[in-house]
């Protein structure tokens, strides 16, 4: 049953709100704890009882973190890094191109340079060597360092792995392994396939960071202190949202105390990206995955593949200063190139049809770089697992994002099981590929038929999910601040949203080319403004402002807006209906 009636709203989306079992979980947390009933509705839909509300609010990461010895391989991998270390062993650190693999380079390489211990950073070329460790380049590492770790890939390396003859190679890493594991000295993965799986929603810094624990863990027992790890904790957090982690369990809590480690601004990269980015309040899930994020994988899309990592590792304010801004213009030419790209392949998937289990677009010299954000695009617009693809000779680069449910990264590994794909792996949300041209319509036809048998397709457009409702009264700074104790928000644990039945239109301006700024009211006294990013790409944008008296139910996200100093509650206003 739809929420307030609402069955298409201007955005063509039924409003869906709690359910009995939410709504009853909810009640009996307003009956037996203080706290405000909006707060109640979210941590109900969280699925939190009363008795765990407090620890659930006010999470440790001491209760929470997990024992790295539950991952295998851990002990033989951590001992043998310690070695390396008091033995002034060369160490190489392989990484891949991105978020996760750059944070988890710098949490290595800031952990050896506090022990006073340099370390080579590779990063590989994404058009030339392409995704993951390659046998020329970890032959090359092999003949100048005993010991490689590769971070962020590296599970299904087996050549590669192989031709690093006369090092050792240790693999932290959490994409999905395959049957068998590289000939490497310790393979530390919460998603081989011989692991319990408890551990899957880990990204690769997260790993790295249990990996360190351990490490320091080893080194106490030889009555020797390790560097701090809590403060580096705001590598986890980035690497955590914008990898798309779940945050669940232990991410929750990682990412949460990684905030407050950023907000103290002691790492000059991540300084310097928040400068360039202009943010002006405390860092927020918000800020790691559109504002920061974005302009560390900017280097590895379209620009130098190790400027992320290097940004991130550096601890020189002058160098974090020039890698932001270099990198800040190429996330700028990164958008140009993608907006080209989203909008070929937005026409050629609604040529072959958008209400298939699969949405994918193949192109020409399609950027290798922007694939992975234009298949993310598509999949928002379409509530459908999406595939875009830039071919080039005989080959084509692609990437892959899902949705909730469908496991895309077992299905492209199938895939290349069965010969389909010249390679491919990933996670459950994401995955990459190369496919040979001639194979390109039987590989996507395949991976369509097994993404149909895991339910993907089944869905119309987006549901729209509430919370609850609320009047514009009862959404104050106190309440914004008391639901974002419920936080951090993201994937896996969406934001709270809230409607604000038969509001009133008191006030409505078109901003720039398509943001909408309004004022409801309840028709009364109580007023708050609001913000719509994108209204005039919807129908939403012109029928707010020209509302004509008519009163509407509004649907958002409560945040706190900070001008001058001066706090005020405001509402991102993200659908409407007519009431």
């Amino acid at each position: 049953m739809s929420f307030l009636g609402v069955e298409s709203s201007l955005t063509g989306r039924r409003w869906l709100g709690p359910g009995v079992e939410t709504e009853r979980l909810a009640e009996q947390l307003a009956q037996t704890t203080p706290l405000p009933r909006a707060l109640c509705q979210v941590l109900a839909r969280l699925g939190v009882p009363p008795e765990e509300v407090d620890g659930y609010l006010e999470p440790q990461l001491r209760d929470l973190l997990p024992d790295p010895h539950k991952l295998k391989d851990m002990e033989t991998a951590a001992n043998r890094f310690r070695r390396a270390v008091k033995a002034g062993e060369r160490i190489a650190v392989f990484a891949d191109y991105d978020v996760d693999g750059g944070s988890s380079a710098a949490l290595l390489i800031a952990w050896l340079r506090a022990m006073g211990r340099p370390a080579k950073l590779y990063v590989p070329d994404r058009i030339d060597e392409g995704y993951g460790p390659n046998e020329p380049a970890m032959a090359a590492l092999a003949k100048d360092h005993d010991l490689i770790i590769c971070v962020d890939c590296g599970t299904l390396s087996h050549g590669p792995i192989a031709a690093a003859k006369g090092a050792d190679v240790i693999v932290l890493d959490h994409h999905l392994g395959g049957e068998t594991l590289p000939d490497a000295l310790a393979v530390v993965n919460p998603n081989r396939q011989d692991e319990s799986g408890d551990l899957a929603h880990l990204c690769a810094a997260a790993v790295v960071f249990l990996f360190l624990v351990e490490v320091n863990r080893q080194m106490r027992g030889d009555g020797v202190t390790g560097p701090d790890l809590i403060g580096m904790l705001d590598l986890v957090a980035l690497a955590t949202v914008a990898d798309v982690a779940p945050l669940i369990g232990v991410n929750r809590a990682l990412v949460r105390q990684g905030l407050k480690i950023m907000a103290r601004r002691n790492r000059p990269g991540l300084v310097a990206l928040a400068d360039v980015a202009r943010m002006d309040n405390a860092p927020n899930t918000y800020a790691l995955g559109f504002l920061l994020g974005p302009r560390v994988n900017a280097g590895g899309r379209v620009g130098q593949a190790d400027l992320g990592a290097r940004i991130l590792a550096t601890d020189d304010p002058h160098e974090a200063r020039a890698l932001a801004e270099r990198l800040d213009d190429l996330n700028s030419e990164r958008r140009e190139i993608e907006a080209a790209v989203r909008a070929a392949a937005m026409a050629q998937a609604e040529e072959r049809g958008l209400d298939a289990p699969l949405v994918w677009a193949a192109g020409e010299g399609w950027h290798p770089g922007v694939v992975g954000i234009v298949a993310s695009r598509l999949k928002e617009a379409t509530n459908r697992p999406a595939i875009v693809i830039g071919l080039d000779g005989d080959e084509g680069k692609g990437s892959g994002r899902s949705v909730s449910g469908v496991d895309l990264g077992a299905s492209i590994q199938r895939l290349a099981a069965e010969g389909l794909l010249i390679k491919g792996g990933g996670h459950k949300m994401a995955a990459g590929l190369t496919v040979a041209r001639d194979q390109l319509e039987a590989a996507m036809a395949r991976l369509t038929d097994l993404l149909a048998k895991q339910g993907a397709g089944a869905a119309g457009p987006a549901d729209l999910k509430l919370d609850g409702a609320l009047m514009p009264g009862a959404a104050t700074v106190e309440l914004i601040e008391q639901i974002d104790a419920a936080g951090p928000f993201g994937a896996g644990a969406p934001g709270p949203r809230f409607a604000f039945p038969e509001a009133e239109i008191r006030f409505a301006k078109r901003v720039g080319d398509s943001h909408l700024k309004v004022t409801i009211s309840d028709g009364l006294s109580a007023r708050i403004d609001a913000i719509a990013f994108g209204a005039y790409d919807t129908a939403l944008g012109p029928a707010l402002e020209n509302h004509g008296g008519k009163r509407f139910h509004l649907a958002g996200r409560l945040e706190v807006n900070t001008w001058q100093g001066r706090q005020s509650p405001q509402l991102r206003l993200e659908d409407a209906a007519e009431a």
